[in-house]
């Protein structure tokens, strides 16, 4: 398998590369939908619905299933946010 690693060049384009990267970026952006669902009512996209979110956010962490509403969606986000830091910190960067 591919070593995963996030490459940076010039200090503004970021790429994730390798599987573990990838699932690093897939956690950041789910996270990001639940906070924005959480604050404004609306999905970013169709497919994200709440059930949706907190499944893949069980997914990716290993933990759940979160319970339905408000409070399964702050578990989730607390979840995702030490998933991130730990999945961050084992994975280098590389500047182009």
């Amino acid at each position: 398998m591919a070593e995963s690693y996030i490459g940076v060049r010039d200090g503004s384009a970021t790429s994730y590369v390798g599987e573990a990267a990838v699932n690093l970026f897939a956690m950041i952006t789910i996270k990001g939908a639940i906070e924005f669902y959480v604050k404004t009512g609306m999905k970013v996209n169709r497919a994200y619905t709440p059930s949706n979110m907190l499944r893949a956010a069980a997914h990716y962490t290993g933990k759940g299933p979160f319970p339905r509403g408000k409070l399964g969606m702050a578990a989730a986000v607390e979840a995702l946010a030490r998933a991130i830091d730990e999945t961050r910190a084992s994975i280098p960067v590389k500047e182009d």
